[in-house]
């Protein structure tokens, strides 16, 4: 199928809706309100669904005060996607991501649509537009209207939500994923009006004073394994709600660990309800994104992942201390 016929598609549809996925980061929300703004100014009816909330300081985006969450909203979401002519998924890679919506997503009679960048897709799409080379969803988002032919529809409202998509999910353009081409997207974005430095103020310099606060706290836990090369941090429900944690509190808190010389592996530990949420990053050719799968039941990227252990926080520390002898000689020659 060409984007030819997905143009023809999109044209004769009435009903979109978009789809990201659980706990929505800056890309999820970025690149599903860029999409959405672009449908939109292109005359279509569109909708962004996500399973669940997402943090404060992604909310200032065109389009966010038209969001469906399905925990709040089931019965609307649910009556939304079975209506829709269009489905598009949004840095995603399976529909387990999307939790109780992902079923359904499943049996909509929706054309689907995946645009997304994460590894080893699930085959549920009628059509993919995925590159795990690019960066962002975000940049994919750009892409596929620029190959639809309509990249003179996106404009200051869709830029901007892209922009941070970008900049979010490259922690500011700072990772290997970075090509001269996302600094072009940049720059074309800035040219349409896209003002960079307020997407940077809105999601950087928007903290709340428990959210710093839990950061001290949190980097003052830090466990380094000099001989492994790796670091990581663990925060218990406890500690969280001394703190008022909120969500996205600790959004790039993982981060942290790789700013310490020569540490190429790092680990985030969060005891969230009945399970351990886990962020894993890396440096160089250290695949975290297969250590997620085969440990974690996660997965992503090879160099960002996430997973999850329904257990005891300690356990989950464990599993992962216990591991590094075998990763050892991959962790030094990198």
């Amino acid at each position: 199928m060409s984007i030819a016929d997905i143009k023809s598609q999109i044209a004769t549809s009435k009903n979109i809706v978009i789809v990201t996925h659980k706990n929505p980061d800056g890309d999820a929300i970025g690149s599903s309100l860029g999409l959405y703004n672009y449908l939109i100014k292109a005359g279509k009816q569109a909708q962004v669904i996500t399973p669940n909330d997402y943090p404060e300081f992604l909310k200032w985006m065109p389009g966010t005060e038209t969001v469906m969450v399905f925990e709040a909203a089931t019965h609307a979401c649910k009556q939304s996607v079975a209506a829709a002519d269009i489905i598009f998924c949004l840095d995603f890679n399976t529909l387990k991501r999307i939790d109780e919506l992902g079923e359904e997503v499943r049996k909509a009679k929706a054309f689907k649509i995946l645009i997304d960048h994460h590894q080893m897709p699930e085959d549920f799409a009628n059509f993919m537009f995925h590159d795990v080379g690019a960066c962002s969803t975000a940049q994919l988002v750009y892409d596929f209207i620029h190959a639809l032919g309509d990249k003179n529809l996106i404009d200051e409202q869709s830029g901007i939500c892209i922009y941070t998509g970008i900049m979010t999910d490259t922690a500011s353009f700072r990772f290997p994923s970075v090509k001269a081409h996302t600094h072009h997207i940049a720059a074309e974005l800035i040219s349409k009006g896209v003002k960079h430095f307020t997407a940077h103020e809105k999601v950087y310099d928007s903290y709340s004073a428990d959210r710093l606060r839990l950061l001290g706290y949190a980097l003052s836990k830090l466990v380094v394994f000099p001989e492994y090369r790796t670091a990581y941090i663990s925060l218990s429900k406890e500690e969280l709600e001394k703190y008022n944690f909120t969500k996205g509190d600790t959004e790039g808190l993982v981060n942290y660990c790789l700013t310490i010389n020569n540490i190429r592996f790092a680990a985030f530990f969060m005891e969230r309800g009945d399970e351990i949420k886990i962020s894993l990053r890396s440096k160089g050719a250290f695949d975290v994104n297969l250590l997620s799968r085969q440990h974690f039941s996660g997965g992503g990227h090879a160099n960002a992942a996430g997973g999850e252990y329904k257990g005891k926080l300690t356990d989950a520390v464990k599993i992962l201390t216990d591991l590094l002898p075998n990763y050892k000689t991959a962790l030094l020659n990198d």
